[in-house]
C-alpha cells in the first residue's frame, strides 16, 4: 500500500513576544527571500511595526510556507491592516494565499471588531485582493519599485 500524503496545513497566529529567536529568524529570511532577492526589490523590511503586529503563519509540518502580519488600528492606516503577505516559493499554486489571508480577515475581525481593514497591495494582485472582498481606494502608486494600490474591505 502505498503511504498517503500529507497534505494538511496548520495556522498560528502570535505576537512578537510569543516568537522565538529562531521562528523570528526563519520569518525575517523568508521575507527576505521573497520580497528582497525574488522581486529584486530592496527596501527597509524592519520598519518598527513587528513588535505590534499579529503573525499569522501556516506551517506544513514544522516548516513555515506563508506568512502575514496584521497591524492594529492607528499603527500604519487608521484601520486594521494586513501586510507581508507571502507564500514560499516551493508552495505556490495550491491556493495558500487565499487559505492565510482568509484566517487573518477573521483574525482582524475578532481582535478590532468593527474594523475595516485596509491593504496596500501590489498591483498585479488586485484581482486576487477583489475576490476576497477588497475594493481599491486609491490610484496606483510606485512603492519601492512596485506598481501598489490601496485596497479595503469594510466591516462585515
Amino acid at each position: 500500500m502505498r503511504p498517503q500524503k500529507d497534505d494538511t496545513f496548520r495556522w498560528e497566529c502570535m505576537e512578537y513576544a510569543e516568537l522565538s529567536t529562531s521562528l523570528l529568524y526563519r520569518i525575517l529570511a523568508l521575507r527576505a527571500e521573497v520580497f528582497v532577492v525574488e522581486q529584486n526589490c530592496p527596501y527597509q523590511d524592519l520598519d518598527g511595526y513587528d513588535q505590534e503586529a499579529l503573525h499569522g503563519l501556516l506551517y506544513k509540518h514544522e516548516e513555515v510556507v506563508a506568512l502575514l502580519r496584521m497591524l492594529p488600528p492607528g499603527l500604519s492606516y487608521e484601520e486594521a491592516s494586513i501586510g507581508r503577505v507571502l507564500v514560499a516559493q516551493n508552495h505556490r499554486g495550491r491556493n495558500l494565499g487565499r487559505h492565510i489571508m482568509l484566517k487573518a480577515i477573521a483574525t482582524c475581525r475578532d481582535t478590532w471588531p468593527g474594523q475595516p481593514i485596509r491593504i496596500a497591495a501590489q498591483a498585479y494582485l488586485e484581482a486576487f485582493y477583489a475576490d476576497l472582498g477588497f475594493l481599491r481606494c486609491s490610484q496606483d502608486y510606485m512603492l519601492d519599485g512596485i506598481p501598489h494600490l490601496d485596497m479595503l474591505l469594510e466591516h462585515g
